[in-house]
């Protein structure tokens, strides 16, 4: 198989596995407990979070981690909403977020009395600082736009957008869960109050992400009990996994230079040969601002919802949006908020390079994704000839 499906999910790095696998076995202890075992479990739980703090230029008392992007966007979204309804009681957001983000805000509108504003978003998916500002009003508290978008690949101006949020005292958030070991991550650059990660996106462990919570920001918990994760997320901490985490996302900057150069030729490699070789192809998302692995596109006269199995049997793995979407026969929610048809948002595909990934690879996908596609088109020529 040929994976291209990246942006779903990495494989978890073989260092990443060495460095959590004793804290399953003889290095089992709760952090909370305070012998010598719970000690170690809790002093490893200590160094992790220093080493995300690190990275992310915090201080460690602001990394709360969690089970994963949703939990940690929900987290975000929810609990900044009801802590702050006293100073206002809209929200605004983009609607090409993460339904962790998107749906968590439509909840708070359609059941507990918020009130939401979508930004408009240009043809590439670009939240503009003027388009931010114009959603904004006086009785905002809480703005979130995500960094990176799955889908598209697009990538976002946060530090701009924040520092409009900032200037109106509006706390924001950016759903980072993409752009992790792809983007810069230093908050303080970025200039958010609030920062969603997961560890599957790049090369550690699934169920494990990180919510940074600038100091002085308030947030109602929604998972009360223990006074865990400096009470904003209760529950025995699962240290394997936080230690496979903070080393995931060391290794990613530790060369991430390196890496993002190796992503973006092969995802140059990958979109100049699907338009090159593929009529009626068209890249979505941004052409320049956009994740280094990724590459998206819709192609004319191609039915909808057949291209990921058709590639899936000839040996490659590929999405056509978000993998939490897998399984819906709608067009994506994204392209169409873009101005795409129906008829092409069914038709889209979603391409994602690796570590891994060769230049072999590339070109094999390029000639049997062309191969299927005009296959499907001399399958159904009325619609060609309708084109």
């Amino acid at each position: 198989m040929i994976y291209l499906d990246h942006s779903a999910t990495t494989p978890t790095d073989p260092r990443v596995v060495d460095a959590l696998l004793p804290y399953f076995t003889n290095q089992f202890g709760n952090p909370s407990s305070s012998h010598t075992i719970g000690r170690d479990a809790e002093h490893a739980l200590t160094t992790a979070r220093a080493t995300v703090a690190r990275l992310l230029n915090c201080q460690p008392n602001e990394i709360i981690f969690t089970s994963g992007g949703s939990e940690s966007d929900n987290i975000a979204v929810r609990g900044a909403a009801w802590a702050n309804r006293t100073r206002g009681t809209h929200l605004v957001t983009t609607p090409i977020e993460h339904g962790a983000v998107l749906k968590t805000v439509e909840q708070l509108a359609d059941v507990q009395g918020f009130t939401r504003t979508l930004i408009e978003v240009d043809r590439f998916g670009t939240v503009t600082p003027a388009a931010f500002e114009r959603a904004l009003r006086p009785e905002t508290t809480f703005a979130s736009v995500m960094y990176a978008n799955n889908e598209i690949g697009t990538v976002q101006p946060i530090a701009e957008l924040a520092a409009i949020a900032r200037a109106r005292g509006i706390i924001f958030h950016t759903d980072a869960v993409q752009a992790g070991g792809q983007q810069p991550l230093d908050v303080q650059a970025l200039g958010v109050d609030l920062l969603s990660l997961s560890a599957h996106k790049f090369y550690g462990p699934k169920g494990i992400g990180v919510l940074y919570v600038r100091g002085g920001v308030d947030l109602c918990t929604s998972q009360t009990g223990g006074g865990q994760e400096f009470s904003i997320r209760a529950g025995t901490q699962n240290v394997a996994l936080i230690v496979g985490l903070a080393k995931a996302l060391e290794l990613a900057y530790a060369d991430f230079e390196a890496r993002c150069a190796h992503f973006a030729r092969l995802r140059d490699r990958l979109i100049d040969g699907v338009l090159s070789h593929i009529p009626g192809a068209q890249l979505t998302g941004h052409p320049e601002n956009r994740l280094c692995t990724h590459a998206s596109f819709v192609f004319a006269d191609v039915p909808g919802g057949v291209l990921v199995s058709e590639l899936d049997r000839a040996g490659i793995c590929a999405s056509s949006a978000s993998a939490c979407k897998a399984g819906s026969s709608a067009p994506s929610g994204v392209l169409t908020a873009l101005g795409y048809t129906r008829e092409l948002a069914s038709a889209s595909l979603r391409l994602t390079v690796g570590l891994h990934t060769t230049d072999a690879d590339i070109d094999t996908a390029v000639d049997t994704l062309a191969g299927i596609i005009d296959r499907l088109r001399a399958e159904q020529p009325a619609l060609v000839a309708a084109h």
